[in-house]
């Protein structure tokens, strides 16, 4: 398994705060720290020599003492529709994905904040050779700022942020909250609490925190199955928190931050997409103003699903609507390309020697 340290000399996953601190430890004004902070995340640079406003004494010190590895691009799949989708390599030659998704309001960028995955559901790519290594608050931001630069192509930036690509975000909290602080700070990116959604299979304790952090982002809670039975089967975190658990804990969330909470539901033939199933959801998650989800499959070679047609997926989102629930199907993007979480991971994973 690959290891990497990530300590107090990571400036890329330090806030403002910290790295003023740090320059006071270098013998240097506070104000240091917030110029490296804002040239880091505000312009992008890939090294201290790019910050004109600090001597070259001063760049070529921190240069010995604090390098800094920005993410590099392995390789790259745009769809017909702008959807693209980039494999990036960090500094221990592990990689992630990084999806850029087109919106009448401009472009979300999907970010992975583990290499892999431990979660094991039973439909997803990203689990398939299991976690690998957490992301540092630094590397799930060098994937926004990367989408930024591929942006900058098209006259654009990123607007929204979903924490929803490899890895399960709550099983990486430590570095989420770090992240979210870099993400919303007015001298870096800038991007509001409510314009960043945060994806969970269903770590109770963890959505609790988040709630009570003061960070209002958006919940959504990959729920894909009405009953414990069903979600068991296909999500083994069911096992250690149950519906009866993790439906309350959703309900927290809302009102403690006065954010609608989103359950992500994908659709599977004759597995969970049928009249019965949409009922059970109906009266699941009545009352409280949650969203539904609805996800098309993107089939992945190593597990036996197949998707529900659409015709299926039409009438369980009329049933689900029957209960007051505010109910949509996910638009389908970049569909000529690896669609699917950890697909493009997966095929261009050199081979493990024995």
């Amino acid at each position: 398994m690959a290891k990497i340290r990530i300590g107090p000399d990571d400036v890329l996953s330090m806030t403002v705060e910290e790295l003023e601190r740090l320059m006071e430890r270098e013998g240097q004004p506070r104000f240091r720290g917030a110029q490296l902070f804002e040239w880091l995340w505000r312009h992008g640079i890939g090294s201290y020599e790019e910050i004109p406003v600090w001597p070259k004494p001063l760049r070529q010190r921190m240069a010995q003492e604090y390098p800094f590895h920005r993410l590099r691009l392995v390789e790259s799949q745009r769809a017909h529709d702008g959807t693209t989708k980039l494999l990036l390599e960090m500094a221990d030659k592990q990689r992630v994905e990084t999806v850029l998704l087109p919106h009448r309001f401009g472009y979300s960028v999907c970010i992975s904040s583990q290499v892999g995955c431990a979660m094991g559901c039973k439909f997803c790519a990203s689990g398939l050779k299991g976690r690998v290594r957490q992301l540092s608050a630094g590397e799930m931001a060098d994937q926004v700022s990367f989408g930024n630069h591929v942006l900058a192509e098209r006259q654009a930036r990123v607007s929204r942020v979903d924490v929803m690509g490899i890895g399960e975000p709550l099983d990486n909290l430590e570095a989420l909250m770090q992240f979210l602080e870099l993400a919303h700070h007015s001298q870096g990116m800038n991007l509001s609490y409510r314009h960043i959604t945060v994806s969970t299979s269903g770590l109770v304790p963890a959505i609790k925190h988040l709630a009570d952090s003061g960070k209002p982002v958006t919940l959504a809670v990959s729920l894909h199955a009405p009953n414990d039975a069903l979600r068991l089967s296909l999500m083994p975190v069911n096992r250690a928190y149950p519906l009866d658990q993790l439906i309350p804990m959703s309900r927290y969330y809302a009102e403690k931050t006065g954010r609608r909470v989103t359950f992500e539901y994908l659709l599977l033939k004759d597995v969970n997409d049928g009249e019965k199933e949409a009922h059970e959801l109906g009266r699941l998650i009545g009352g409280f103003g949650a969203h539904v989800n609805l996800i098309p499959w993107n089939p992945v070679a190593e597990h036996p699903f197949q998707p529900s047609p659409k015709a299926h997926v039409r009438r369980f989102q009329s049933i689900v609507q029957e209960y007051g629930i505010s109910c949509t199907i996910r638009r389908e993007l970049g569909q000529e390309i690896d669609a699917a979480c950890g697909q493009l991971r997966l095929r261009e994973e050199e081979p493990v020697s024995p």
